[in-house]
C-alpha cells in the first residue's frame, strides 16, 4: 500500500521560505497525480497545488508565483517550495499521492500522508 510521509514544515516569519517534502512507499502501480493540500481545523481540505504525469499543473491561485510543486512520478517523491510566506499560509499541509487525477482532483487509489503544519508569523 502506498503511504505518503511528509516532512520540512515549521514556523517561519512572514517573507521567510519552507520547503514541504513528501515521500510515498511504492505501490502495485506508478503515481500519475500528486499534490499538495492543506486543511485549518474544522475546514475542508483544499488544494494547494496538484500535478499530473503529463505535465499539467493546477494551483491554487492564493499561491500561485509564490510555492512551487516539483515532482518525480518514478520515485514517488514530491515537494513544495513556499517562498514569501504570508500568515494566512498558516495551516496543515498534507501530501496526495494518487493514481489518478480527473479535473482537477484525485479520482482513483488516493492516498495521504499525515500532515505537516506549517506556522507563518507576522
Amino acid at each position: 500500500q502506498v503511504q505518503p510521509v511528509e516532512s520540512g514544515g515549521g514556523a517561519v516569519q512572514a517573507g521567510g521560505s519552507l520547503k514541504l517534502s513528501c515521500q510515498a512507499s511504492r505501490g502495485p502501480w506508478t503515481p500519475s497525480c500528486m499534490g499538495w493540500y492543506r486543511q485549518a481545523p474544522g475546514q475542508e481540505r483544499m488544494r494547494v497545488a496538484l500535478r499530473e504525469t503529463n505535465g499539467k499543473t493546477i494551483y491554487e491561485d492564493s499561491v500561485r508565483g509564490r510555492f512551487t510543486i516539483s515532482t518525480d512520478f518514478d520515485a514517488n517523491t514530491l515537494s513544495l517550495q513556499m517562498d514569501a510566506l504570508k500568515p494566512e499560509d498558516t495551516d496543515m499541509y498534507y501530501c496526495l499521492v494518487g493514481r489518478y487525477c480527473y479535473k482537477g482532483s484525485c479520482y482513483r487509489d488516493c492516498y495521504w500522508g499525515q500532515g505537516t503544519q506549517v506556522n507563518v508569523s507576522s
